[in-house]
């Protein structure tokens, strides 16, 4: 293996991610690049190294990792070198070019993977976007969706909350030049056929190159059956030069004089690539002679047998003949590694020989030495492969030996200590458990078929489960979570794991399954004899249809809800307030009100008692359902603002007091919402803040992990609301670089942006705009209106810049988003109203901020409130409207707690009074908010020597000056 050029810098960043086991996505988030910038440069890497697929190159860049940034000028060769083939190459490359989608065919070993490998090296240059590999051997399963998630990890794709790996990748691929090469397909065709079939469908720039031995079926497919070594030219022949070549490798080169001999013994073994090269193997020990009359018994043993395949007849030949040759031991050691689906240490082999450490690491360093197994040094130690062909015969050794059910054993007795020992996050976590995964799920699967494995087999998924959330795996988290549920013989146990996968639901953002989840939860917490638990279950999963109802695809009927709260009472069997029959009695009738009677303070006499966390749940359930602080599309409710917040408080009470901090969580996250409503955005903010505070040491599962990223969503939104710019871009950013958003950019960054928009900040909007788009059109722009803010901010950027191409293309996605008409009142008349502010067209801001400040309480959203009635002042102001002093008195109000809103109002009341000097201080209010561009429109409206600097500022920031500002 060899440089082929100088690795840049870039490339040497993202190589080293690479080697962390980072996906595409995670690594354009780490140093602010696109999706397609990284794939571009992982194909430059894997042609510069000249390596064949992701895996190799994560390994050697682990390996590489404490060396240079910068690779040496040469690399390790590869084990064997390609031999022949010059007309099959040269075949197999023109169909390549000129179709879409070809299968290579033909019998186990004769040599499809290598030939594929050679071919992709010379055709990759034809391809824009570069070539990739994705072998096909640890797959178990032939489901379509499996496939797609191994092809996804291949590429560097990670999930996508709400979202399957099909359709991820078929996504990310959907506007690339690329081949896609899919090797050992033959035991999953059923899974690979429709996903080839979507794939060119969807992709049109898209080509594959398949290596299986048997065809596809699909459609476009043009079959390439790829023939033995040729025996052409007999003792110059493409099969001779192989043997010569890898029998030399022993250091023991055959005569050159021998060459004919050797040819008719390849003759023999029909030029089939593994069986010449296993014979080549054992050259330095048995000579021709014995090679010959070895294989002469294999031969004879095998004809007339069922095996019409003469060509597979050959390899069975060579491969029993090699395997009557090993000692004993070694037979039986090469019988029980075939169980592992992908390279494995000595430890592992050990566990599933059940032999000592010491012999195994003997008998593997043999079985390489025969060509059986392929050794490969790693960052965590030495590993060995079988190639997929020895493997099946030694399944097929093993399943003759009546030795299945102990090497299974073996197998899975290792892949739980190893599961259990990844529990622990080291460095190299990522690279171990990579490496593992493929063995845990065969184990796992394998343990769930033997009914007297089946603790064995709620064990492993009960550990896998949250090793797959910790590789951001969450679909499949949930998967886990839900096996080994089913898998428990203990309900309390099952119960236990239903809470996290429905907390993995709701990372992904799917809150149909949530809820299902919580109700089985409820259902085994009763078989379990703990109704108060399925009580908490029942009225977690009410409140999460009103707290998370976006993430719903069917949001459950309110009278479901309140019948399901009134199961919860009556599971729990106890009061849940000062006047509990009151509440219940509401709630059961569907009401639309608190009962005044329910007293907030008699709940917990200052917490001196640990109150029930039933009665927590059941208490936030009634007052989310009553009150609906959320604003979820359920029934209209009566319930006044103030009797929100107390239902709310009276949670938060309840649940301080069972000490548990995510029920919490969801009473602040209901109280925070209340108080908004209620006009109380500096409560709310506070709340929020608490919030955060409560989850800043919990653990990062997916309860945690959920609570925790809507927690910091509540945090921005709120810290902009009070004009805590500062704030909302901390917690905007922690949220953009939370590695479970690390696929979905739009989601990740949305909140950072609106932030930076505001805050002016031209730079931190330009970097993380892109990641917005790229990810938004990779996930097929989906119209969520929770962007909205987000895009509307991004736009009036780029206004700003006077960058009208941006602007338009901006307004474009805003359009598609599906934006609700209540937001043209919110975020969105405040972006344009800066925006007409900036080019001096006050008019226009005064009309697009029309409503009076009585008619913006009820019709612009909490968080907006301030900023659209500061900016109407100000566009009041401006215009010399005779109205503005009022404006200006009633709006100041309405702005107390937000330093920027008011700072606004304080311009505006400068510029009405002709004061300079006042004028001038705004400025530094603004700059000590964290909001350069306006303090820099305000020197700018001072006139003079001022607006040169302020003009002078906008430049540094990156916005175009204007002329057409009003100034003193």
């Amino acid at each position: 293996m060899a440089v082929t050029s100088e690795i840049s810098t870039r490339e040497a960043e993202v190589l080293t991610l690479v080697g962390e086991h980072l996906s595409n996505a995670e690594i354009g988030a780490r140093l602010f690049i696109s999706v397609r910038t990284v794939e571009s440069h992982v194909s430059s890497l894997l042609r510069k190294l000249d390596m064949s697929d992701r895996r190799a190159l994560a390994l050697y860049a682990a390996a590489t990792r404490t060396a240079s940034p910068r690779p040496g000028p040469a690399l390790p060769k590869p084990l064997t070198s390609f031999i022949g083939r010059t007309r099959e190459r040269a075949e197999l490359t023109e169909l390549i070019k000129t179709q879409r989608q070809v299968t290579a065919v033909g019998p186990g070993g004769v040599g499809k993977t290598r030939l594929a490998l050679a071919v992709v090296a010379d055709v990759a240059a034809d391809f824009a976007d570069g070539v990739w590999f994705v072998d096909l051997v640890p797959i178990t399963s032939p489901d379509m969706c499996v496939v797609a998630g191994t092809v996804a990890m291949a590429l560097g794709i990670g999930e996508q909350p709400g979202r399957g790996f099909d359709r991820a990748v078929l996504a990310a691929l959907a506007d690339r030049n690329a081949l896609l090469v899919l090797d050992n397909c033959e035991h999953v065709r059923d899974g690979v056929a429709p996903f080839v079939e979507q794939l060119l469908e969807a992709c049109p720039g898209m080509s594959v190159l398949a290596t299986s031995r048997a065809r596809l079926m699909v459609p476009f497919e043009h079959v390439y059956t790829v023939p033995p070594m040729s025996l052409a030219g007999e003792g110059d022949s493409d099969a001779v030069a192989l043997f010569m070549d890898r029998a030399a490798a022993g250091g023991w080169p055959p005569n050159h004089a021998m060459r004919d001999q050797v040819a008719t013994f390849c003759e023999r073994l029909d030029g089939v690539a593994l069986a010449i090269e296993l014979a080549a193997a054992r050259w330095t020990t048995l000579g021709l002679d014995g090679l010959a009359a070895g294989l002469d018994d294999q031969l004879r043993m095998l004809s007339g047998g069922a095996r019409a395949d003469d060509r597979h007849r050959s390899v069975r030949a060579a491969l029993d003949w090699s395997h009557a040759l090993l000692e004993p031991e070694d037979r039986m050691l090469l019988r029980r590694v075939s169980v592992f689906m992908t390279a494995f240490p000595v430890e592992a082999a050990a566990d599933a020989a059940d032999l000592d450490k010491g012999a195994v690491a003997a008998g593997l360093a043999r079985l390489v030495e025969q060509s059986l197994l392929v050794v490969t040094d790693t960052p965590t130690g030495t590993q060995f492969r079988a190639l997929e062909t020895i493997r099946q015969y030694g399944l097929e050794q093993l399943e003759a030996a009546g030795e299945m059910a102990d090497a299974r054993a073996g197998h899975l007795r290792w892949c739980l200590a190893e599961a259990s020992d990844l529990s622990i996050v080291r460095a190299d976590w990522r690279a171990r458990f990579d490496s593992a995964a493929d063995d845990f799920r065969a184990a796992l699967g394998w343990a769930c078929e033997q009914p007297d494995r089946r603790s064995d087999a709620y064990t492993l998924a009960r550990l896998l489960a949250p090793l797959m959330f910790t590789r951001h795996l969450t679909g499949e988290s949930q998967w886990r979570y839900e096996q080994a549920a089913y898998l428990s013989d203990d309900p309390a146990a099952a119960a236990e794991s239903l809470r996290h996968a429905a907390a993995a639901a709701g990372c992904q953002g799917n809150g149909d399954d949530m809820y299902r989840l919580h109700h089985a939860a409820a259902e085994f917490a009763q078989r379990a004899g703990d109704s108060a638990a399925a009580s908490i279950d029942l009225a977690t999963a009410a409140a999460s249809a009103y707290r998370f109802w976006g993430k719903f695809e069917h949001i459950p009927a309110r009278e479901d809800l309140v019948a399901l709260v009134a199961e919860a009472r009556r599971l729990a069997a106890a009061p849940t307030s000062a006047a509990p029959a009151d509440i219940a009695s509401a709630v059961a009738a569907g009401a639309d009100t608190v009962p005044t009677s329910a007293a907030p303070t008699d709940i917990a006499r200052a917490g001196a008692v640990a109150v029930d966390p039933a009665r927590a749940a059941i208490a936030l359930a009634e007052a989310v359902l009553l009150a609906n602080p959320f604003g979820a599309p359920h029934r209209v409710t009566d319930v006044s603002a103030p009797e929100a917040v107390s239902s709310a408080e009276r949670a938060v009470e309840l649940t301080h007091s069972t000490r548990d901090p995510f029920a919490e969580s969801a009473a602040l996250d209901a109280l925070a919402a209340a108080q908004s409503r209620a006009g109380e955005l500096r409560a709310a903010a506070a709340t929020a803040r608490r919030r955060i505070r409560l989850l800043s040491t919990t653990p990062d599962n997916p309860v945690g992990t959920h609570e925790l990223i809507d927690a910091l969503g509540q945090a921005t939104e709120f810290g902009l609301g009070v004009g805590d710019l500062a704030g909302a871009r901390r917690w905007g950013r922690q949220l953009a670089e939370h590695p479970m958003l690390a696929e979905v950019g739009h989601t990740a960054t949305s909140r950072l942006l609106v932030a930076d928009a505001l805050a002016g900040n031209v730079d931190g909007v330009l970097t993380h705009s892109a990641r917005f788009l790229e990810a938004w059109y990779r996930e097929e722009r989906p119209a969520r209106s929770a962007l909205g803010a987000a895009v509307a901010g991004v736009r009036m950027i780029h206004g700003l810049r006077d960058d009208y191409d941006a602007e338009r293309e901006w307004t474009g996605v805003l359009q598609q988003l599906g934006t609700p008409a209540a937001d043209a009142d919110g975020y969105q008349a405040v972006f344009d109203a800066l925006l007409m502010l900036h080019h001096g067209q006050p008019e226009d801001a005064l009309e697009r901020t029309e409503l009076t400040p009585a008619e913006a309480r009820t019709r612009v959203t909490g968080v907006w409130l301030p900023w659209y009635l500061a900016l109407h002042a100000e566009a009041a102001a401006m215009t010399g409207n005779t109205a503005a002093s009022g404006d200006l008195a009633q709006a100041r109000t309405e702005v107390t707690g937000n330093p920027v809103a008011a700072a606004i109002i304080d311009r505006a009341e400068a510029l009405l009074a002709q004061d300079r000097d006042r004028l001038l201080s705004t400025a530094t209010t603004f700059e000590a908010a964290g909001c350069v561009y306006q303090s820099a429109r305000t020197r700018i409206l001072a006139g003079g020597a001022d607006a040169t600097e302020g003009a002078a500022m906008l430049t540094t920031l990156g916005v175009a000056p204007t002329t057409a500002l009003v100034h003193l």
